[in-house]
Parts: structure tokens; sequence; C-alpha cells
């Protein structure tokens, strides 16, 4: 638990530190997000969850990033950082494929809609009581913000929130199937092999 609140901790609080990079340098880094379909947008696939548009953005999306990252990494980091490179790419990937070619896509809301959706299906995988459980305590504190990832606001991303909600499906999809795996090729207890 220790070692989540640190790694989801530090995460955030990188995030306020490239924020006020942001402010204080004259590089203009928002404009390092996803442009899609441009090859020379294609690394803000990389960038964008790290960058927002300003502080206000930035604060929005620290409460959801701080217990959905915390609540993804209960079984470890390893698959965390797994779940979380799943997201960061199909969010990523998505908004690059079917942005709004005149935009730029910064901010962490794919990965926070990721973590969200992981956390709403993978007790479905994983056929976990426990995890249906904090499913259900998520869906009814959060569940109004799956709204986001249908078109809106021209000025929020819904596209990000979308595929950021596939890449969480997905992800979740993965961790039980490595555990499953994993789980069948242990020998039982008690089992030696000579």
């Amino acid at each position: 638990m220790a070692q989540a609140a640190i790694v989801v901790g530090g995460f955030a609080v990188l995030l306020y530190l490239i924020e006020l990079l942001d402010v204080i340098l004259p590089a203009d880094l928002d404009q390092h997000g996803i442009v899609p379909r441009t090859l020379g947008g294609l690394d803000g696939i990389l960038w964008a969850p790290l960058l927002h548009a300003d502080w206000s953005h930035l604060v929005g999306n620290t409460l959801p990033l701080l217990v959905f990252a915390f609540l993804a990494m209960a079984n470890g980091l390893g698959q965390w950082v797994a779940v979380t490179a799943t997201i960061w790419l199909v969010s990523g990937i998505g908004v690059w494929l079917t942005g709004n070619s005149l935009s730029v896509t910064v901010g962490a809301s794919g990965l926070c809609f990721g973590w969200l959706l992981f956390l709403l299906v993978r007790g479905i995988f994983n056929r976990s009581l426990l995890q249906l459980g904090v499913a259900a305590l998520l869906f009814l504190y959060w569940g109004s913000m799956l709204f986001g990832v249908l078109p809106g606001d021209r000025h929020i991303s819904w596209q990000g929130h979308l595929f950021g909600a596939i890449g969480g499906v997905l992800a979740a999809w993965l961790a039980a199937a490595a555990t499953k795996s994993t789980a069948a090729t242990k020998p039982a207890p008690g089992t030696f092999t000579v």
C-alpha cells in the first residue's frame, strides 16, 4: 500500500512539476500533445498524458488520477505498469486516428478513464466478488463520469476518454488472462519433479 501511495503520489507530483515548467519556460509544452493523423503529432502519444492545458485542467484530473491509479495498483507495480502502458497507448493511438485534425490533445484524463474501466470490469474477468464490490462502489460515486466518452464540448477530447476506457477493458482482459496463464503453469503444492 505504501508503494502504491509513493508511486501514484510521485506521478501526480511529476505532472505538477511539468505544468510548472510549462508556465515558467516559454517552451509551450502543450503543443507536444497528440496532433491527429500527422507524422509530427505521433510522438504526442508519449507526451500527452503528462501535459495539461492549464492548472484547472490538471487539478480536474488529479483526484480521479490519485484514486483510480492507487486502486489499480492492488495487484502490484508490475501489473499496474502493464495496465497503464496499455491504456496510455490505446488512448493515444485512438486519439491520433480519430481526433479532430485541427486539435492538439493533452491531459491524463484518458488514463483516468482507462483505470476506471479497468477497475469496473476486472472483477468480471477475474470472477472476484471483492473486485466486483469495489467496482459497484466506484460506479455509484464516479459512474456519471462515463458520459465523458460521448461527444460534447469541442474543447474536451471525448476520443481520449473513449479510447482510454477501451484500453482499460483490454488491460483488464489481458491481466486476467495473464493471471490464469500463470496459475495454470504453477505446479500444485507438494508436487515435486525429478
